[in-house]
């Protein structure tokens, strides 16, 4: 039997949905992108969206257009993909490295505060695994301190904070639309924002800074999404809700059969809606095997699991010198512990009794 820790779920009307892009012959970015970014911005909730080519490319162009550069520093979690960092990097600014809440993942406010200095000019946020992080804290210390409020929901298309849709929280969303992700539309990403001029802005820059037939106004890049991109994104965006009640199901599902196997199991903070990108547990000592041996075993019986990350940010190699002094022991203590298990909506019933069988049978 075969369980897989990630399944993209492509159908019928993706299939289709990409065909008639391709009869159509307008393959590249035109009317079906500007579809999925009108739709995207209903669904979130926020005035406008402007689709690109990946996750990293939204984060990167939404501080480029914020203004962020060189002599700026701006707060991550060190806990992360590497992307949360490096888009900083990309726009000449300094990734200074937050902890992390060691039951939700997500990043610590108290930590945020430590580190503003007179350089700082904004936060990046991630809804890490698919919980959003603690917006109200956060906006709090950045409208104190006059900083950009950055959500990075690469990982939680349709999560809520308070009954709001993430993306539509700080000043600006940036999401990715990567395969494994609660939607895809193969490679790409969104930027939501409430700020006109910000969006129009935006759209500026992923065009080679275009304002008008080759006439370029601004630095600029090529971040635009296809037709072909957007198509799939429209059919996914349809069934999105649909494949979030399965993850919350599947992974309520796991909360209840793995209790008691000495595995943590994700916690939950009040008044969010967790989408479950990933089910992380945390591998203790309170588990008979070490995660390799664990990792091991669910292989050579079939079942996927990976570890996201198993190293911070500020001990990246690439990191590692300009991080300095940071010090990050709850992301550090993570990065050994985790393990993400299947999850996606693919999953059967019969699939996750197998899971949560096998995981038993070392107890």
């Amino acid at each position: 039997m075969e369980v897989p820790v990630a399944r993209p779920a492509i159908g019928q009307e993706e299939i289709e949905a990409v065909t008639r892009v391709m009869e159509s012959g307008m393959l590249a970015s035109g009317a079906v992108v500007t579809e999925f970014e009108e739709r995207f911005a209903e669904y979130c909730g926020t005035g406008h969206a402007v689709a690109v080519n990946s996750g990293t490319a939204a984060l990167h162009v939404a501080l480029f257009a914020a203004g962020v550069g060189p002599g700026d520093e701006v707060i991550v979690p060190s806990f992360s993909f590497i992307a949360t960092a490096t888009c900083v990097s990309m726009s000449g600014a300094v990734p200074v490295f937050a902890d992390v809440d060691g039951r939700t993942f997500n990043i610590d406010p108290d930590t945020v505060a430590d580190l503003i200095t007179p350089r700082t000019a904004a936060v990046i946020g991630v809804h890490l695994f698919g919980q959003p992080f603690d917006a109200g804290a956060l906006q709090e210390i950045c409208e104190e301190h006059g900083l950009l409020l950055i959500e990075d929901a690469a990982q939680a298309h349709g999560a809520e904070y308070r009954g709001r849709k993430t993306g539509s929280i700080g000043d600006l969303g940036c999401f990715s639309f990567y395969p494994t992700k609660n939607m895809t539309t193969g490679e790409g990403g969104m930027i939501t924002t409430d700020d006109a001029s910000a969006a129009e802005k935006i759209r500026r820059i992923i065009n080679h800074g275009r304002s008008g037939q080759y006439l370029h106004t601004t630095f600029g890049y090529n971040y635009r999404m296809t037709n072909i991109g957007a198509a799939i994104g429209l059919a996914q965006l349809g069934k999105l809700d649909a494949f979030n009640e399965t993850r919350i199901r599947n992974a309520h599902y796991l909360d209840g059969h793995l209790a008691g196997t000495g595995l943590v199991t994700p916690f939950r903070a009040e008044g969010v809606k967790h989408v479950y990108h990933q089910y992380v547990v945390r591998v203790t000592d309170e588990f008979p095997l070490a995660r390799p041996a664990l990792m091991d075993y669910l292989e050579e019986h079939g079942i996927g699991s990976a570890v996201h990350y198993p190293l911070p940010i500020h001990r990246q190699p690439i990191y590692q010198a300009a991080a300095g002094d940071a010090v990050c022991p709850v992301s550090t203590l993570l990065s050994g512990e985790v393990l993400s298990l299947p999850v996606h909506p693919s999953l059967t019933r019969r699939d996750l009794e197998y899971l949560c069988t096998t995981v038993k049978e070392v107890v």
